[in-house]
C-alpha cells in the first residue's frame, strides 16, 4: 500500500485560498490560478506554512495568522515625510498611491502615501496588512516532488521562468 502525500518540506504544493482581514475577503485563488509554492522555504508567510503542514490533498482548514507570523506587528518607525514637490511628475502625489523607493543600501522599499498636510507627504513604508490578523481558509489541490532544479532555487519554477 503506497503512503498517501501529505504536505511537508520541500514539497511542491498548491493550494487554492481566500484570505479575510477585519470580515472581509481581500486575496483569493478565485480571480486567478491556484497558488504553487516550494513548501519550508519561505515563499508564503510563516504563519500558514506552518499550519498546512500534515495536510492531504483534498483536505481544507481554516487558519487563524496572528500579526507575527504574517507581516509583522506595524512599526511606528516606518514612516517618513516628503515635500510633496520632491516626487516624480509622473506619481500621483495622492493617499494610498503606492510607490518604490530606495533605501540607505540602495534596496527597493515600498511604501504608500498615508496622508498629505501642508504639502508634506507622509510615507508609510509598513507592509498594508502588517499588524493585521489573517484568516485563511485553504484547501490543498496538489502535492508533488520538486525538480532540482527548483529545489536548488528554493521555489517553484513556471513556464517561461527566467533565472
Amino acid at each position: 500500500m503506497t503512503k498517501e502525500k501529505k504536505v511537508e518540506e520541500n514539497l511542491v504544493v498548491t493550494i487554492d485560498y481566500a484570505l479575510s482581514v477585519d470580515g472581509e475577503v481581500i486575496d483569493s485563488s478565485d480571480e486567478r490560478e491556484p497558488l504553487e509554492f516550494l513548501q519550508g522555504h519561505g515563499n508564503i508567510i510563516s504563519g500558514l506554512e506552518r499550519e498546512i503542514l500534515g495536510m492531504k490533498i483534498g483536505e481544507s482548514k481554516e487558519v487563524i495568522v496572528a500579526p507575527e507570523d504574517g507581516y509583522g506587528e506595524a512599526d511606528e518607525e516606518a514612516y517618513m515625510e516628503i515635500p510633496t514637490n520632491q516626487f516624480p511628475k509622473n506619481i500621483p502625489v495622492e493617499i494610498g498611491t503606492e510607490l518604490e523607493v530606495e533605501n540607505e543600501e540602495g534596496e527597493p522599499a515600498y511604501a504608500r502615501i498615508e496622508e498629505i498636510e501642508n504639502n508634506i507627504a507622509l510615507l508609510n513604508f509598513n507592509h498594508p496588512l502588517a499588524g493585521k490578523i489573517l484568516n485563511f481558509s485553504v484547501t490543498i489541490i496538489a502535492l508533488r516532488e520538486p525538480s532540482e532544479e527548483e529545489l536548488a532555487h528554493g521555489h517553484v519554477h513556471h513556464e517561461g521562468h527566467e533565472h
